[in-house]
């Protein structure tokens, strides 16, 4: 139908699905966004960081009874000797923003960035799903399991740094998917040109050209620059993505019948890529600490006449203080417990006296993922790992749409099970999220059949994944007042709690 109708008509209609996602995870995040009006969790920490860094340039200490204080307005706390922080501080200037808006004292406004960060990973899963997959009908599927997620819900809906360094993790892998889409073509033209050329004089080149045109990838550095910024738990992803390129790009050569692929994509391009890449990421990173370079107060400012030198003793503290975090916490969660789904994160919880029946009521804001979602997405990623060593078995290729999934769970997840002893929380899946979900998006492409299979075969595939996402959709909205922290009964919030470690 839509291949006969106004081009601009269809641009329109393309574009109505995904927005109305997004709108719907706006909604889901942006609805009562100040409760509850208090600091929760390690808001303690990031909301009072922001708003001396928008102050001050820089993070500053806080005296006693800042946390009471501050939901009044009340910021005479704040003072001008700098705070040890250990983490950088892009994601604490975003949070500024929603605070310089809207005020120290409005609780919405210190969330206010994160939702909307978190709103527009949803789009931007879209826009991932789309480029991988080739199916609006997918990709929308994709984007709206996101948005109905409980862990999504929460980590956007709260002043902590985990929401936007998914966003901007996803964002970078966005700017990769388009930098393939981009290069591989302009390689395999440039390839074919020399070609006719070396024909004429019989000429045979081992190694390919090197493409330096890669808007693409130098867009992907400053998002994953970004995200490093954000947490230092980003270099992974900027790492394993940068790897990925260059192995697509040994790939895409050795297809195009380079002699000598391997080494032309690792020591020729690999170096050109590293450049586009590294060196925006690692720009975007400096600038980021540009409040403290410029100012005078800042935590160890002086520890070197030399402001980069100063910078650079300040992150071996850091690095210290990460490697060395080890501190009992009822909440913690080791990496190993985490497909499993053992112990998510209580973030909030509070209490309502007014009668409920025979109980009592109780508001809870839980980091718990809807687990059908979770657990399907796991199932998933066990799929594709299953599928992507059989293919190398079998000498079989497989392409990105079940691969970067993988890619992005050894970016996201592996690197915490090599921290065994470190006080983790299993809210720090969030970056996890998207990957799953996109894994489990391939997963129900398989499983809702294929052209090429019986009549039958797709009609029971297609009505089984109509199924599980019509399910999905209720555990989601059976669990949204716990994600949002609703007053409810006692007993109804016990019945969420599916496993003991969920209390």
């Amino acid at each position: 139908m839509w291949g006969t109708a106004d081009p601009a008509r269809v641009r329109v209609l393309g574009w109505l699905a995904p927005l109305l996602v997004t709108l719907l995870a706006a909604v889901l995040r942006l609805t009562n966004l100040g409760h509850p009006h208090e600091i929760m969790f390690d808001e303690t920490y990031y909301v009072k960081d922001a708003w001396s860094l928008w102050n001050l340039g820089y993070e500053g200490k806080w005296g006693d009874g800042a946390d009471e204080q501050l939901p009044r307005g009340d910021d005479s706390a704040m003072q001008t000797a700098g705070s040890y922080v250990v983490h950088p501080p892009l994601g604490k200037w975003i949070i500024a923003l929603g605070m310089a808006l809207m005020g120290p004292g409005s609780s919405a406004g210190w969330r206010l960035t994160t939702a909307i960060l978190g709103s527009l990973t949803v789009l931007v899963l879209y826009l991932v799903a789309l480029r991988l997959i080739r199916s609006r009908v997918l990709a929308t599927i994709a984007a709206g399991l996101l948005a109905i997620d409980g862990l999504g819900i929460v980590m956007s809906r709260i002043a902590l740094l985990d929401g936007v360094l998914t966003f901007f993790i996803l964002l970078g892998v966005l700017f990769v998917l388009l930098d393939r889409d981009r290069s591989l073509p302009l390689l395999d033209a440039r390839i074919a040109a020399r070609r006719r050329a070396d024909a004429d004089g019989a000429r045979v080149r081992l190694a390919g050209p090197v493409l330096w045109s890669r808007p693409w990838l130098v867009a992907a550095g400053v998002s994953l620059g970004a995200a490093s910024a954000v947490k230092w738990s980003g270099l992974y992803a900027l790492a394993v993505f940068g790897l990925y390129v260059v192995i697509t790009d040994a790939l895409a050569r050795r297809r195009a019948g380079i002699p000598l692929w391997p080494s032309d994509a690792v020591l020729r391009q690999g170096p050109v890529s590293f450049v586009l890449m590294v060196g925006p990421a690692m720009l975007t990173y400096l600038v980021s600490w540009s409040g403290w370079l410029v100012t005078s107060g800042g935590y160890d400012r002086g520890a070197d006449a030399n402001p980069l030198a100063a910078l650079w003793k300040y992150h071996a503290s850091m690095y210290g203080f990460h490697i060395g975090l080890s501190s009992p916490h009822s909440y913690a969660s080791p990496a190993w417990q985490w497909p499993l789904l053992l112990r998510p994160t209580a973030i909030w919880v509070g209490s309502d006296p007014t009668d409920c029946g025979a109980d009592h009521c109780i508001a809870v804001i839980s980091s718990v993922p809807n687990p059908l979602i979770w657990y399907g997405g796991v199932a998933a990623a066990l799929f594709l790992l299953y599928r992507f060593v059989r293919g190398l078995i079998e000498r079989r290729p497989v392409g990105p749409m079940h691969t970067i999934a993988l890619v992005g769970l050894v970016a996201t997840y592996v690197p915490w099970l090599l921290v065994p002893s470190r006080t983790i929380f299993q809210f720090y899946t969030i970056v996890m999220v998207p990957f799953l979900i996109l894994a489990l998006v391939v997963t129900l492409r398989e499983l809702a059949g294929r052209p090429s299979d019986p009549p039958h075969r797709r009609t029971a595939g297609r009505r089984t994944v109509a199924v599980y996402l019509v399910v999905v959709v209720l555990v989601s909205a059976f669990f949204y007042p716990v994600w949002t922290g609703m007053s409810v009964p006692y007993p109804f919030w016990l019945i969420h709690n599916w496993l003991p470690g969920w209390i």
